[in-house]
């Protein structure tokens, strides 16, 4: 047997995989659940049984060990207490970001360790490569289907420790590949959405935990124009559920929500998907973490992303200090949210980033 490598398996294809491969390999793979969320996990909602079910499944087929850990106490602490601070306090969190640096990433990877194992592996779209003594975190080969942005608070001491077995490869590789080895999971259809939440109503879950503060919905020139629920109940950039209306098919009429005023609790909404207040040219993030060794310097060009689902945009790191950086695009970028990460990005090879302020 080759050294020990404990994998997260989560029920679907890709950690599933992930597993299959360190087992042809040669590895001695164990799999490990885990079990993050446990509030509701009767409701219609919540996959966690099922999930568990398909891991069990492909760990059977695969002929590994699966065991089942609970976190939820420490998820509970470390990613959801978070989450519901920024909330309240009018930011867009992202809490999977959170939780690799957290609980996959650390809890896990603790755990693992007691288990014996040399290394940990999860399903995750990202590449590693060694350089000069730094681990670097790169792009997946599927672009599409790229994670780097969720792992770039990871630290160099976690990295040595992970393996991306299907970093190389592109989703329909990974799904044939299942279907070749009789993985029943290999159709089995991707998670979306915060782990936590699932697929139910999220202003109906973010209303059992944070109480509702209605407030003045106004326009940038101080008409009120409705009333919103809470701050916490909206982000930037947002047009359903707003509650104003607006012409389907007419540009000018949609409304967005284009900036919270959490002293004065006042919401402050736009017509328009390129009104001048949802673009901006410079930001600056708290927080900062750089995955792969050492800081950029300052005046430095690269690509960045202000959400997971958006193409590169070039920009200079224009100045950083105590943690802070200022990022300045050469275009407009819409809908920068604070809570959100910015990630910088020098080609292939994810930089890291911080939390926009």
């Amino acid at each position: 047997m080759g050294e020990r490598v404990v994998v997260g398996m989560s029920g679907g294809v890709d950690s599933s995989v992930a597993a299959l491969l360190l087992k042809r390999e040669g590895y001695e793979v164990v799999g490990l659940f885990m079990k993050n969320w446990e509030d509701d996990d009767d409701d219609e909602y919540c996959s966690t049984r099922q999930d568990l079910i398909d891991a069990a499944a492909a760990a059977d087929v695969i002929g590994i060990e699966l065991e089942a850990v609970n976190f939820a106490a420490e998820y509970r602490d470390r990613v959801f207490a978070d989450f519901l601070r920024e909330y309240a306090a009018g930011r867009t969190p992202n809490p999977d970001v959170l939780c690799n640096a957290e609980i996959k990433f650390k809890a896990f990877l603790e755990h693992a360790m007691r288990l014996g194992a040399a290394r940990i592996a999860t399903g995750h779209y990202a590449q590693l490569r060694n350089a000069g003594g730094k681990i670097e975190l790169l792009r997946a080969a599927d672009g599409s289907k790229d994670q780097s942005y969720f792992l770039h608070r990871l630290s160099q001491q976690q990295l040595s420790r992970v393996m991306f077995p299907v970093g190389h490869l592109r989703k329909t590789e990974v799904r044939r590949i299942a279907l070749e080895a009789g993985l029943p999971n290999h159709a089995k259809k991707d998670s979306t959405g915060i782990c936590f939440i699932g697929e139910r109503p999220f202003r109906e879950f973010l209303n059992r935990y944070l109480p509702r503060q209605p407030g003045s919905m106004v326009t940038p020139d101080g008409k009120t124009v409705g009333e919103h629920i809470g701050l916490a109940f909206y982000t930037i950039g947002q047009r359903k559920g707003i509650g104003l209306g607006g012409k389907k098919g007419s540009p000018g009429d949609a409304w967005y929500v284009a900036h919270k005023d959490v002293a004065k609790n006042i919401l402050t909404v736009v017509q328009g998907h390129d009104h001048p207040l949802l673009m901006k040219t410079s930001l600056s993030a708290l927080d900062a973490s750089w995955v792969s060794g050492g800081a950029p310097s300052v005046k430095t060009r690269h690509n960045a992303k202000t959400r997971y689902r958006q193409a590169d945009s070039s920009c200079t790191l224009s100045r950083m200090a105590n943690g802070e950086i200022d990022v300045d695009f050469d275009q407009p970028q819409w809908a920068v949210t604070p809570g959100q990460s910015v990630v910088l990005y020098d080609a292939e090879v994810c930089l890291g980033g911080g939390i926009i302020s």
